[in-house]
């Protein structure tokens, strides 16, 4: 006998209730952590003045117009493209190359795995003063370079370098996790693929362009977001290594956002470049779950 039409929806409405009655705890968490603040940016975007007995006050457009004008937030746009393309290429291609390297049967392989980790683990702020320390006037970089009688280099404090340490920072910070994103990524391309391209008189080259590089597409997309959204929030290696400076070249999004906050108290025109900010990041996002929609 089959059951009835009532019944069936008095099943699916209990089912539904008890899915909200779960889902009810993330939700709520979800929108006071996540949602809310979202909104209120937005809303604070439009507003000016400081959390004061003045109080704030709607402005409308006029941060985001401010944002054009700026000639200031333009250079910290050039600086935050040149971070995160200097930054994002190396750190897919060297993890790549080790992640192929470290998936065959080399000696030590355990070992050097967790080397190339360390770096993820480690503390943002620690590793940029040991970072600080080494680039600094009187540290073991000059020092290494005059022995090759080269003169010793202001790295953090000059135009031209500063940009290019901190963009060594993130590398290396990022090339560990991106490792062991590969490597998972390898790992699950079936060996007999390999088997195959040999007994075809593959070399090693024609399997990782026609094998592996297409099993890894997937892989590659998520590295490329992850390390672009982590380029894009960078604020400890510029707060640690140069503050932003010297003279705004090394002042990133994050880090300009914070300074219009808490420096300058502009919390309305900080609130339209934070917008700003997650706008790129939500478009990084979209495309990411695009071009895995498409697969």
């Amino acid at each position: 006998m089959k059951p009835s039409h009532s019944s069936q929806v008095k099943l699916l409405d209990n089912d539904t209730v008890a899915a909200w009655i779960f889902l009810t705890p993330a939700l709520i968490l979800l929108t006071l952590f996540i949602i809310w603040p979202i909104i209120y940016l937005f809303y604070l975007s439009f507003t000016a003045g400081s959390f004061t007995s003045r109080g704030i006050y709607w402005v409308g457009l006029k941060n985001y117009w401010r944002l054009l004008l700026n000639s200031d937030f333009w250079q910290v746009i050039f600086n935050t493209a040149y971070f995160t393309t200097a930054t994002l290429i190396p750190s897919l291609v060297i993890p790549l190359g080790l992640a192929v390297l470290l998936n065959r049967s080399i000696a030590m392989r355990g070992i050097l795995r967790s080397a190339y980790f360390l770096p993820s683990i480690i503390s943002l702020v620690a590793a940029g003063l040991g970072f600080r320390w080494l680039f600094q006037d009187t540290g073991p970089v000059n020092g290494l370079l005059s022995i090759f009688g080269i003169a010793k280099v202001s790295w953090l404090g000059d135009t031209f370098w500063a940009m290019p340490v901190i963009i060594l920072f993130s590398i290396w910070k990022q090339i560990g996790f991106n490792m062991v994103v590969f490597l998972a990524g390898l790992q699950a391309i079936p060996p007999s693929r390999y088997e195959a391209a040999e007994l075809d008189g593959a070399n090693d080259w024609q399997q990782f362009w026609h094998i592996t590089l297409p099993g890894l597409r997937s892989t590659v997309i998520f590295a490329t977001i992850t390390t672009a959204i982590f380029t894009l929030r960078s604020f400890e290696s510029v707060y640690i290594l140069t503050g932003g400076g010297p003279l705004n070249s090394t002042n990133l999004l994050v880090y300009y956002t914070y300074q219009e906050a808490f420096s300058q108290f502009d919390f309305g025109y900080a609130a339209a470049v934070a917008t700003v900010l997650l706008g790129v990041t939500l478009l990084l996002v979209y495309l990411q779950l695009k071009t895995w929609t498409d697969d």
